[in-house]
């Protein structure tokens, strides 16, 4: 039996290497010039592979089709990835969040062992060569069709990715394939991706970032997301974790309807905070408020908050009245956001939709359209959090699909 893996990123390679464990003659296909050209940009070039945590926990940072990754995660849990990669020479180490690197904090170690299990196991890798097509008759997959000529086979197992950092090949190659043949696929759009952010503030807080903060967001004024941790500003917006997450679950959501704000020192209740500043401000009482909120906020941000205060900065701490100090009080609390859409697919580290989930056998992989035809990785439509989950979940659907169950 022979099988085409299509696409050579994580979920490809590891499609190939257990298509071919299980005896497959195996071919991977990559247009690109050398394998796991997206898999070496991840995690800033370190690459988190996984995130070590328990299964069930696993589910809580899916965001698309939890319920059909089940027989994947299980059957292949973070443990197991890591158990592989170390027993092929990669030392793996777990950090803050149970986040998984490798030891050497390289992500090219880990494409090189990748590399190397393929060769152990004779997968024939053709580098710089495109697909065009897939070759179906009556119903069957035969073969495919490349720019350098076709191959027939029996099974093709399609890895080709998403379409967020399209320079690195993910083009969107996998939705044309897939919709030729029957497959519907849900609109693919960013996930994991900044926020653009409407008005000049942003570009003069750019490189400005907020440790242990709130980004609150509301849609249709009903609070639908509440993030603690770290928060960066752009040139554009606003990025970091706290953004990335909160991307995910409000990339299909009317941006006319979203509301958000930072709590800047949510550790502080309001009544405490009120405290602070009116003790801050005895302290300073001849003062002018532009030289006085430094022991609460950054010094870039004062500007911003003072003039939405509306309260003169050369004003001195102890002419302040009650409900001018009350407006910095509530502006340091709700500081907004003025949003203004995701940035686009070439920030966005990857994509969210893909090849509907109900036309994929979960237990294989296999399309229920086209006998022979596999799927695996973002292609399909599942996404996850930050943190190792959707590495996770491109080996795992890897190894179903190249597992001849």
């Amino acid at each position: 039996m022979t099988t085409i893996v299509i696409g050579g990123g994580p979920a490809g390679m590891i499609a190939a290497y257990y298509s071919a464990i299980y005896g497959d003659q195996t071919i991977l296909i990559e247009k690109n010039e050398k394998l796991g050209k997206k898999l070496y940009i991840t995690g800033k070039g370190r690459c988190n592979v996984t995130n070590n945590c328990d299964v069930n926990d696993f589910f809580q940072n899916v965001i698309s089709n939890p319920r059909f990754l089940s027989s994947a995660i299980y059957g292949f849990t973070p443990a197991d990835l890591m158990a592989l990669l170390e027993a092929n020479g990669l030392p793996l180490k777990t950090e803050r969040g149970n986040r998984v690197f490798p030891v050497s904090d390289k992500s090219s170690d880990v494409i090189k062992t990748l590399s190397n299990m393929l060769k152990t196991v004779n997968v024939d890798v053709k580098l710089n060569q495109t697909v065009l097509d897939i070759l179906v008759e009556n119903g069957q997959v035969t073969g495919v069709s490349t720019d350098l000529g076709d191959y027939s086979c029996d099974k093709v197992i399609l890895a080709t990715g998403g379409i967020s950092y399209s320079s690195t090949g993910s083009t969107g190659d996998g939705y044309k394939f897939a919709r030729n043949l029957g497959h519907k696929v849900v609109n693919p759009v960013q996930a994991l991706v900044p926020f653009k952010i409407k008005g000049n503030y942003c570009t003069d807080l750019s490189g400005l970032t907020l440790k242990n903060v709130t980004l609150n967001i509301e849609y249709n004024d009903k609070r639908i997301v509440q993030e603690f941790g770290e928060l960066l500003f752009t040139h554009q917006g606003v990025s970091g974790p706290v953004v990335l997450t909160a991307s995910s679950k409000i990339n299909r959501l009317d941006s006319k309807k979203i509301k958000m704000w930072i709590d800047l020192k949510p550790a502080l209740d309001e009544e405490t905070l009120d405290a602070r500043i009116l003790r801050d401000f005895d302290e300073l009482k001849n003062r002018e408020l532009k030289n006085s909120l430094n022991k609460l906020l950054p010094s870039s941000l004062i500007p911003i908050i003072i003039e939405r205060s509306g309260i003169k900065e050369n004003k001195r701490n102890n002419e302040i009245t009650r409900e001018e100090r009350r407006k910095i009080l509530y502006l340091i609390k709700h500081f907004t956001l003025d949003y203004d859409g995701l940035c686009p697919f070439t920030q966005a580290v990857v994509t969210a939709g893909g090849v509907c989930v109900d036309q994929v056998n979960p237990k294989t992989m296999e399309s229920k359209l086209v006998k022979g035809l596999y799927f695996a990785g973002e292609v399909l439509d599942v996404d996850a959090l930050t943190g190792g989950y959707n590495l996770q979940i491109a080996f795992a659907t890897g190894v179903k699909a190249g597992s001849n169950l």
